[in-house]
Order: structure tokens, then C-alpha cells, then sequence
């Protein structure tokens, strides 16, 4: 282990990460990112590097593609002042202060600690899945929904939480019909929601069914369902297909450090960044699982080097 304390160490890559990079780094913090190799299953840079157009990030009027972002995020990062690593951090030791990152067999101290590790969206892995993601399948439609390839098309939804309701909902303004696939005979979602859907006439509901498989070349043309019940399957004219089953936060490397909500996001103090451990904070997704949005992601991330600034100028 080195002797030498980093002021600021950044654990992720997303806009959450590289937006406090960049403040951390214009502030002389000399900040170190491990940007995760393959972390979570995505690549250095977060979920939008699955994505393909973004047309909701300001700035870019004609939109930029979510790699794109990424790769300009990062070298915005650096040039700011960050180094970036190109590592997976494997544990982190954050009951004495300075805090230990462990990466591979190296240890670094760090006066503080900005977590931006993301949530992961939650697949169903059909055969067809593979091929056709950001083909037609998307895992978020307020990011995806508005695209031209889904535009006038039969969309299908899969959940039956509040999530999949909102995301039905906003998808009928685009679609000609959406279709919600949802496993049992009743919704989790709450009333209101299921009102909504249940009443809107462009969404149908498919109760006890399930997806089994997408099919397409080069776009999604047909999804195959079954129904649960009776085993029944069946193969719909689709034209694009959304999860809507969850997420799940990227903090198992934390070992329960952190104070973690129900679902295992990272519970910050309202406004703030800040976690249950003083000088550990949390940006982004990891510990927004209302918004996940990349603008609200890189605002967050701001929010987290200047809350970790503050804490160094205590110390």
C-alpha cells in the first residue's frame, strides 16, 4: 500500500462519475477515477454506452450517441485534471478514515470517496435479446420511447409495477398501441397507476403472460409470449419492446458499509450527497432510482465534488 492520501477517488464512469471528475479535477483535487472494466456487465462509461441516440441531453440539438457522450465526458474528465483508470474497484475498507479502495492487489488511501457506480437494468435474456438490444429493446422509455424507429409502432411493455405503468403511459403518446405483458393476474402497481393504464385507449393489458422471445434481423418485428396459465404461446406483430422490471444498484463491491435502502440503493441526506459515513458520498443512479436520468445523473455528480471539496476544507 502506497503512503501517500489521494484527496478525492471516483468509483465509476457514467455521467454521475465524470461530472464529478470534472468539477474535482477544476478544483485542484487531483481526482482518481476507476472507470470499471466491463463493471456491472457494461462498459467503461455506464448504461448510456448501450444506448444509441440521445436526444434529451442539452447541447445537442441534432443529439449524439450515448458512446459518444461518454467518450467526450471522459476526455473533458482529463483534460480537467482527472487520471482515469481503467479498473474495477474489488472492495472498499470504510470503517477507518482515511478510506482503503482496494483494486487487484492494489491499496490506496483516500480522504474521500464519491460513488457513482450506476444501477444495472434488469433483463429477461430471451434468445432473441442479445441480438436485438438498442435494436428495438430498450430498458428505459423516457430515454428511447420518442425515437423514430418506435414511432406509430405496436410497443410492448413488460412489468406491472409503477414503473411499467408510467413507462406504457408515456410510450402511447408515440406508439399506435402499447401492449403491457404482466406476469400474475393483478399489478403491483399502485391504484392511480393501474387506472391510468387500464383506462388509456391506446394500452392493452396481457394478464399471466410472459415474454418468452423477441424476434427480428435488424429491428424488432414480433415478440413470442405465453400465457401461464394454460402454456399457450403465441407470436404478436411488435415493433419495439421495453423492461420494465427493475433495476438493480451496482454497490455489492461496499459490503453493506453504506446505509442501503429496501431495494439496496445507496440512501443519501435529502439535497445532498452525502452518505451515512462522513467523506463517502453518492451520485447518480446508484442512489436515484426515481429520475436515471443522464442530466440528473451529471447534476448529481456536481453536487458530490462539491459536497467532497467542503469536507476536505473541514479536515
Amino acid at each position: 500500500m502506497s503512503d501517500k492520501v489521494e484527496k478525492v477517488i471516483i468509483v465509476g464512469s457514467g455521467p454521475a462519475g465524470h461530472t464529478s471528475a470534472i468539477y474535482a479535477g477544476r478544483a485542484l483535487l487531483e481526482p482518481i477515477v476507476y472507470e470499471g472494466l466491463m463493471a456491472g456487465g457494461v462498459a467503461a462509461g455506464g448504461q448510456l454506452t448501450t444506448t444509441t441516440e440521445v436526444e434529451n441531453y442539452p447541447g445537442f440539438p441534432k443529439g449524439i450517441t450515448g458512446p459518444e457522450l461518454m467518450m467526450a465526458m471522459r476526455e473533458q474528465s482529463i483534460n480537467c485534471g482527472a487520471k482515469v483508470i481503467t479498473k474495477t474497484v474489488d472492495s472498499v475498507n470504510l470503517n477507518t478514515h482515511p478510506f482503503t479502495i482496494t483494486v487487484q492487489s492494489e491499496s490506496l488511501l483516500t480522504q474521500t470517496l464519491i460513488i457513482a457506480t450506476g444501477a444495472t437494468a434488469k433483463r429477461l435474456h430471451v434468445p432473441g435479446e442479445k441480438n436485438l438490444w438498442q435494436k428495438g429493446i430498450s430498458a428505459c422509455a423516457v430515454c428511447d420511447g420518442g425515437l423514430p424507429i418506435f414511432r406509430d409502432k405496436h410497443l410492448f411493455v413488460v412489468g406491472g409495477g409503477d414503473t411499467a405503468c408510467e413507462e406504457a403511459t408515456f410510450l402511447a403518446k408515440f406508439a399506435s398501441k402499447v401492449t403491457m405483458l404482466v406476469r400474475k393476474g393483478e399489478m403491483r402497481a399502485s391504484k392511480i397507476m393501474q387506472e391510468r393504464v387500464l383506462d388509456h385507449p391506446k394500452i392493452n393489458v396481457l394478464w399471466q403472460t410472459v415474454l418468452e422471445d423477441v424476434l427480428g434481423e435488424n429491428s424488432v418485428n414480433a415478440v413470442t409470449v405465453k400465457n401461464v396459465q394454460n402454456n399457450e404461446k403465441s407470436t404478436l406483430d411488435a415493433g419495439g419492446l421495453f423492461y420494465a422490471i427493475g433495476h438493480e444498484p451496482n454497490t455489492e463491491f461496499l459490503n453493506n458499509q453504506v446505509a442501503l435502502d429496501e431495494t439496496g440503493y445507496i440512501v443519501t441526506t435529502p439535497g445532498t450527497t452525502l452518505t451515512s459515513i462522513p467523506g463517502v458520498f453518492a451520485c447518480g443512479d446508484v442512489q436515484d432510482k426515481k429520475y436515471r436520468q443522464a442530466v440528473s445523473a451529471a447534476g448529481s455528480g456536481c453536487m458530490a465534488a462539491m459536497d467532497a471539496e467542503h469536507f476536505l476544507a473541514t479536515l
